[in-house]
């Protein structure tokens, strides 16, 4: 089996598709077609994909060679890595993200690269969840950071970075802003309130809203911004209660632009960066993840 025809393999398995994979390799699609063919008949005839009208999936001939291939991959340019022997780390990370972390977890990460690995260059792909997960999975992204209340992901490697805190906030203004002088907000005192808070699929913003539905048996009055900035603003101005991480409004709680109302959400999320399970990480990977473990934990010490 050549080099090539695996490299090819890999990318139609993981887009599933022949044009994607040709366009992503910058082939012709009748070139990566042939190759997937002279693939398949280097191993006896075995066909690698089922054909369905114009979609393709995986026979288990092609599951069964996909893990195999991708070892082959990762362990050639590992070897080609070593020889070369390149003194400067540099290559591509895709790395997937999510704006609470983007913006208040990773800037010191991401200034070490930009100044000190020039040659590496990040590519952020803001995704949530499920999306992130399945991305690694495919092969699509190098690494990802999750903030789950689970630390344990099927197909994946996890390393929990920190716990992230959540607090509910509003306006000095706000009705609720007494009742930080008064002991603690129960869960059903929030069933009638006016929630602010980010799109669904957001993990805070969707188990706020579990809790609050089984809680009441209503589902809640969210109104839905699309930032993390948006609903702070939206919440600094009145329009109600916000769910977010501690570290996201640390600055508006020091200066008063908003208090913390003292409610305890009832689960815990944790920061995480995952990675494809058996995947051997490329030097420029694993010195960001050692980095990436590094400066998270630190910025998240008390």
């Amino acid at each position: 089996m050549e080099l090539r025809l695996l490299v090819t393999f890999e990318k139609v398995a993981t887009v599933l598709s022949f044009t994607r994979a040709a366009t992503e390799l910058k082939y012709a699609q009748s070139s990566v077609t042939s190759q997937i063919r002279a693939l398949e008949g280097s191993l006896g005839g075995t066909e690698l994909f089922d054909r369905l009208g114009s979609r393709i999936r995986l026979t288990e001939a092609g599951e069964r060679l996909l893990p195999y291939a991708r070892q082959i991959i990762e362990l050639t340019e590992e070897a080609r890595a070593a020889v070369v022997g390149a003194e400067e780390p540099s290559g591509t990370i895709a790395v997937g993200t999510m704006e609470s972390l983007t913006s208040y977890r990773l800037p010191p990460l991401l200034e070490l690269f930009h100044h000190r690995y020039p040659e590496v260059r990040l590519s952020l792909r803001p995704t949530l969840g499920d999306e992130t997960r399945q991305a690694l999975r495919q092969g699509t992204y190098d690494v990802g950071f999750l903030m789950e209340p689970e630390t344990a992901h099927q197909g994946l490697e996890t390393e929990v970075l920190a716990e992230e805190p959540l607090v509910l906030v509003c306006a000095p203004s706000h009705p609720l802003a007494g009742r930080t002088r008064a002991g603690t907000l129960g869960t059903a005192d929030l069933a009638a309130v006016q929630l602010v808070g980010t799109e669904p699929g957001c993990p805070y913003r969707d188990l706020f809203e579990s809790e609050l539905r089984e809680r009441t048996g209503e589902p809640p009055p969210f109104m839905e911004f699309g930032t993390i900035e948006a609903t702070k603003q939206g919440v600094a101005g009145g329009l109600g209660v916000a769910l977010l991480p501690a570290v996201a409004v640390a600055r508006e709680l020091a200066d008063g632009t908003l208090v913390r109302l003292p409610w305890t959400p009832p689960f815990t999320l944790w920061t995480q960066l995952a990675w494809r399970s058996g995947k051997r990480l490329p030097p420029q990977v694993r010195l960001f993840v050692e980095q990436a473990v590094r400066l998270v934990r630190e910025q998240a010490s008390p």
